[in-house]
């Protein structure tokens, strides 16, 4: 998905080299950040994903903002519940 001036991706049920490779995909299509957002559960994998890229696919991909924080979603039950969020912006450093 795209906002104003870089995709986002959001962290699911796929596996992480799916995401890894659509990260991939985005930056070389042109974006130059790609904003990788996840919640609850999947914040860990969100983490892995990110890594897998600066360490094994795009040395020169840098960390350039985290944000977290926390969402309140309605549970099955009816019940309010807060659930943890987080969104790591990576943007391409220069060099390799």
């Amino acid at each position: 998905m795209m906002e104003a001036d870089h995709a986002v991706l959001y962290v699911g049920r796929r596996a992480t080299l799916r995401y890894v490779s659509l990260c991939l995909a985005l930056f070389h299509s042109g974006y130059d950040k790609v904003k990788i957002k996840a919640r609850g559960n999947k914040i860990p994998k969100a983490i892995e994903i990110v890594e897998r890229i600066r360490k094994h696919f795009m040395r020169n991909v840098v960390i350039e903002d985290v944000e977290i924080g926390s969402d309140i979603i309605i549970s099955r039950g009816g019940v309010p519940r807060r659930v943890s969020t987080i969104a790591i912006t990576l943007s391409q450093g220069g060099g390799s």
